[in-house]
């Protein structure tokens, strides 16, 4: 495969819109566990600091802590998963609606767009509507934490893409045909 700018656009009659915006609902859905299981792993915020998908609820005037349900004995918020949910969601259907044009947003397997939102995210609009201490105030843990929960996120995202893309349309990436 010649070796492509990064400014390189797909020809139109290449794209797979369908199929970009189910991988991205099929992807973000599993990604948004993946990202859970490594904040359950490598805790991203010290004890006690709360959370920001909680801070956004209740700056939007949701009583979070009413946003509840009950499993087998658990009780569980809802409203702070259903944000990480939404956000992976979305942020999945962007990312593989955008490769169907921009296949540059898949450097590293997506890892590099896992790096961008990582430091949007945490460097700029979390500690804007002070959800979050600015990325130069964060503990080292914190930074890892998100750092790595991203990568893996996005590549989970990544992997269902290319897979699903591929498997539903029966023809490579865009820019590959």
């Amino acid at each position: 495969m010649p070796k492509l700018s990064f400014w390189f656009v797909t020809n139109k009659n290449q794209r797979r819109y369908g199929a970009a915006v189910l991988a991205g609902i099929c992807g973000g859905s599993v990604a948004s566990f993946v990202k859970w299981g490594t904040e359950l792993t490598f805790p991203p915020r010290v004890a006690g600091r709360a959370i920001p998908p909680a801070e956004m609820l209740s700056d939007w005037g949701f009583a979070v802590q009413n946003l509840t349900y009950t499993f087998s004995e658990h009780v569980l918020n809802w409203g702070i998963s259903g944000v990480h949910y939404a956000f992976s969601i979305a942020f999945a259907l962007f990312y593989c609606v955008v490769a169907e044009v921009l296949p540059a947003i898949k450097i590293w397997q997506g890892i590099a767009f896992g790096l961008l939102i990582t430091l949007l995210f945490h460097g700029a609009l979390l500690p804007t509507f002070d959800w979050a201490p600015p990325i130069w105030l964060l503990p080292i843990d914190e930074l890892l934490s998100e750092t790595f929960g991203h990568v893996i996120w996005i590549w989970t995202i990544e992997v269902f893409r290319r897979d699903l893309r591929n498997r539903w349309t029966n023809v490579p990436d865009a820019e590959i045909t």
